[in-house]
């Protein structure tokens, strides 16, 4: 399935400053950019001084811009075909000790998913459920129905703790509880941020992905909380171990945002929502 995916981002610099953007869709086995264009703009010319840099391990794409006083504008546009792959049948979990190396780190807690403090309540709530597949669904489903989906209930500081105390925040939080689960229980799992089809009103979207048993020694498989969105109308950005890791922007500077627009409309035909398991690789 293709889509045409992009963003415009805003902002009003006091003085000079640097802007680091990660809103570059991704290369990857089940995801491929077919074409794209970047612009820069401060004080209403080009800027020049920008450069891109991606990371070999995440395949993470980052723009950084070096800007002077005045406004600064990012227009980015893709155009980008999607090929999820489907898995059907029973998708277990590998113990920590059969896990691949470079997937370990996805098992400790980090700034904002604090697994070692909700290993009690993970425990209480999700032990009883089939390891693997089953597992992860009932940590959705849980999510789902205990926190309110709610637009300004969090900020940049909200971690999973304070989500799980308050019962309410909006997708990046939905994503940080679902990965504090998961490692509280075992589960290497991963923030991944995109572009979803479907959002009202359109905005970078959050979710999850947990490393599970199943073909060539396990896989990443990829899950929504929020269910906003259909799993397979999704443009994976980035992904890390928190939302720290892929920040949209990250600003260095008196630097203050103006607004955004985020497209994302499908060139085939609208997604479908599914029950099965996703690989977006």
């Amino acid at each position: 399935m293709r889509f045409s995916v992009g963003c415009r981002l805003s902002y009003e610099l006091s003085g000079p400053g640097t802007l680091v953007f990660n809103v570059h869709a991704i290369n990857s086995p089940n995801q491929r950019v077919l074409s794209e264009e970047l612009h820069v703009t401060n004080g209403g010319t080009n800027a020049g001084l920008y450069d891109e840099w991606t990371d070999p391990t995440t395949q993470n794409r980052f723009v950084r811009v070096n800007a002077e006083a005045g406004p600064l504008e990012l227009r980015y546009r893709a155009e980008v075909e999607s090929a999820p792959q489907l898995d059907y049948g029973f998708i277990g979990e590998i113990s920590p000790g059969a896990l691949p190396l470079h997937v370990m780190p996805f098992l400790y807690p980090s700034r904002y998913c604090e697994s070692d403090r909700l290993v009690r309540l993970a425990n209480d709530e999700f032990q009883n459920f089939l390891p693997g597949l089953s597992r992860v669904t009932a940590i959705c489903n849980y999510i789902y129905e205990h926190i309110a989906y709610q637009r300004g209930s969090s900020g940049s500081q909200t971690s999973a703790f304070d989500t799980v105390t308050e019962r309410a925040g909006v997708c990046r939080d939905f994503a940080h509880l679902a990965i504090a689960f998961c490692r509280a229980l075992g589960i290497p799992a991963r923030f991944v941020s995109g572009y979803a089809y479907g959002l009202e009103p359109p905005d970078f979207h959050a979710c999850f992905e947990a490393f599970l048993g199943g073909k060539d020694g396990g896989a990443w498989y990829f899950f929504d909380a929020t269910r906003l969105a259909p799993q397979t109308g999704y443009v994976r950005i980035g992904s890390g171990r928190d939302a720290a890791d892929v920040s949209f922007a990250t600003l260095f500077g008196a630097i203050e945002f103006r607004g955004m627009e985020i497209i994302m409309q499908t060139l085939d035909g609208p997604p479908q929502f599914t029950t099965q398991a996703i690989a977006l690789g």
